[in-house]
């Protein structure tokens, strides 16, 4: 495993690491015994860093990961974050009585003394306009309940107006090959400030591991189905943005960059670790051989200059203008 320096803090953390929503709910069934394997299997092929929220399954993979990281508080950092359990345009929701609240009980589930990384989950931007939530944040890194904090953020426009605050240490974002608009201008300002980078939705909710087809059926408690055009939260967490049927035959058409590489999962991957910014890719998983697919990723062979430049002009060409949603 390699490691990579998070921001501007202490942490160095697993350039693959992975995220728990999955694993909580929202993409069909779960199996617990599955998702304890799986999270054990990573940590033993050195996965030190584990990004979670406390409505992933109302809190049940932040207490997964307390049962797989028992007694390795000190050596494996977890990431969650709050705000959605409730009403997240109400100012009340970020007061320091409730972030405080919040802030308590995902400890209480990840049973930690202290969070590694608490991020505020995808704000409207006024909330982020107004920045009081980040005085309650300070307070809490005072305190020593978190350790640093973050913003995960659904717009370019988001995360440029987080870097204005001093105390955010990382921002958390939809970067993909479809999904290339923060290398223009919010990477290179994230980077000359020393804000780490976590880049969520690395597949495009799948369609960039190759597997699907126009015909695919997702079940019924998967936001691949009923989210897909943005119905339950933003689109662009679904499928990247993407019609699905689009996102198929985008696909489709990026399939080269699977030679010599394993898999379309781990070249997709390897893409997004070839940019400096990026603290750490944090894929989702249900089993082990979907870790073990994701873990390759630091082996493949890197992208040429040229294949990096054909896939620049590829998103801008034939993807950019089918993105839906903020972004």
């Amino acid at each position: 495993m390699k490691y990579r320096q998070l921001g501007q803090t202490d942490l160095q953390v697993s350039e693959v690491s992975f995220g728990t929503w999955a694993i909580g709910g929202a993409w069909g069934k779960t199996n617990d015994k599955e998702a304890l394997n799986s999270l054990q299997y990573a940590i033993r092929a050195g996965v030190n860093f584990f990004d979670t929220a406390d409505v992933y399954g109302d809190g049940h993979s932040e207490e997964l990961l307390a049962k797989a990281t028992k007694g390795m508080e000190d050596k494996i950092h977890i990431a969650t974050k709050f705000c959605r359990a409730g009403d997240i345009y109400d100012s009340a929701n970020y007061s320091e009585e409730t972030v405080r609240a919040y802030c308590e009980a995902s400890l209480r589930r990840l049973e930690r003394d202290q969070i590694d990384l608490f991020q505020i989950h995808c704000p409207p931007m006024e909330i982020l306009k107004d920045g009081q939530v980040f005085e309650v944040l300070d307070k809490l890194k005072d305190e020593g309940k978190i350790r640093y904090y973050g913003v995960s953020v659904e717009t370019v426009e988001e995360g440029l107006l987080c870097l204005k605050y001093p105390g955010v240490s990382t921002l958390q974002v939809i970067f993909n090959i479809f999904r290339q608009k923060p290398l223009e201008e919010l990477f290179p300002k994230a980077y000359e400030q020393g804000v780490g980078i976590l880049t969520r939705v690395p597949l495009a909710s799948g369609l960039l591991t190759g597997k699907f087809k126009k015909n695919a059926s997702f079940e019924d408690d998967d936001h691949r189905n009923f989210n897909r055009n943005g119905e339950a939260f933003n689109v662009g967490e679904t499928f990247a943005g993407l019609e699905f049927e689009k996102g198929v035959e985008l696909s489709d058409e990026i399939s080269w960059i699977a030679r010599d590489r394993e898999s379309m999962t781990t070249a997709a991957l390897k893409w997004i670790l070839e940019h400096k910014e990026v603290s750490c890719v944090i894929p989702g998983f249900k089993n082990i051989q979907q870790v073990e697919q994701n873990l390759k990723a630091t082996e493949v062979p890197n992208f040429s200059r040229e294949e990096m430049e054909k896939l620049a002009s590829f998103y801008q060409q034939e993807v950019h203008e089918m993105i839906r949603g903020a972004y």
